[in-house]
């Protein structure tokens, strides 16, 4: 199943909230995307009835091996791409800002030459 971008944020801040405090509800998500509940609701039934999240009876908010991989996937471009940024002398708040739009539109082909290029300049020995 295709994802939609605000799909792929949901679960990036999902995937980000849980590695943070190991429990992640529907007004933790709210309060860190800055959206209203009913929002977050409409969201996580959506992502839920795509197998992405399993909601607990508590409400506590799981991600399925299929969201554990779209959110791992938007959250290694958006770390890479800002870190990136960073190096090319962009402000991290900027550069957070243009990684989250470029995240979602990058291909992959793209996003697997620009890791290529990174590693490779890396671990170029120096002259």
């Amino acid at each position: 199943m295709r994802i939609q971008e605000s799909g792929e944020m949901y679960l990036e801040s999902i995937y980000v909230l849980l590695k943070k405090n190991g429990n992640v509800r529907s007004v933790d998500i709210a309060e860190y995307m800055g959206y209203s509940k009913p929002s977050i609701s409409r969201a996580m039934g959506l992502l839920k009835d795509g197998d992405f999240i399993r909601i607990a009876k508590d409400g506590s908010i799981t991600l399925t091996r299929a969201g554990i991989a779209v959110a791992e996937k938007i959250y290694e471009r958006h770390t890479l791409l800002s870190n990136l940024l960073i190096r090319l002398g962009v402000s991290p708040e900027v550069a957070s800002e243009d990684a989250c739009k470029l995240e979602h539109a990058i291909s992959d082909e793209s996003f697997e030459a620009i890791k290529k290029f990174i590693t490779d300049y890396e671990n170029k020995p120096a002259d």
